[in-house]
């Protein structure tokens, strides 16, 4: 698993002064997901609000990068210590060139080094698991759906018409949802509403 010395910075509802670590970061196989103090992190794509990853698990945005020589990895209106984590500290002196760390803005720490992957990878599941079914369900003949297709349609259907505001709607919702019942029936099989 690749590693990097990275800096790591929590920035949902922070400006420039979340929590802020140096460490060792280790990558997945495929590089998409960062591992970090018992979180796993993907990129944003350059669709956050101030981060440019988020934590799996929380939604939370971070800002990851490589670590500045000059040591400014915060941004100049921020504030804080950077915790630095112990296990790099050598490595890391020698990035900047510093024979030891000013403790004015730095504090040295231990951090989590068990990566979540098989956390990481139920929670991933779960979401494949949810969205199994796809938009163009909802196109299709009842008599083309599988039992589980149709149970599930109906569920969302009877969300959708709890949630619509308009009455034409809601008929449109109610007359898909008792076609479906409808089909399930013809299998013999007890309907889900």
């Amino acid at each position: 698993m690749r590693t990097e010395i990275k800096y790591i910075e929590l920035k949902s509802g922070f400006s420039d002064n979340g929590n802020a670590w140096i460490g060792l970061v280790s990558f997945s196989k495929s590089g998409k997901t960062i591992y970090f103090n018992g979180k796993a992190f993907q990129s944003l794509n350059g669709m956050g609000i101030n981060g440019n990853y988020f934590d799996l698990e929380s939604g939370d945005e971070y800002w990851i990068s490589g670590v500045k020589k000059d040591m400014t990895d915060r941004h100049k209106f921020g504030g804080g210590k950077i915790f630095v984590e112990k296990r790099i500290l050598n490595d890391y002196l020698k990035i900047v060139g510093k024979s030891e760390l000013p403790k004015s803005d730095y504090e040295l720490t231990q951090v989590e080094t068990e990566k979540p992957i098989e956390r990481i990878n139920e929670l991933e599941n779960e979401k494949t698991q949810s969205t199994e079914f796809d938009s163009d369900l909802y196109f299709k003949k009842p008599n083309e759906l599988t039992d589980k297709e149709i149970e599930f349609a109906i569920t969302e259907l009877i969300e959708d018409e709890k949630d619509i505001q308009f009455n034409k709607a809601r008929r449109s919702y109610k007359k898909k949802r008792l076609e479906l019942e409808a089909e399930l029936e013809k299998r013999g099989i007890k309907n889900v509403g």
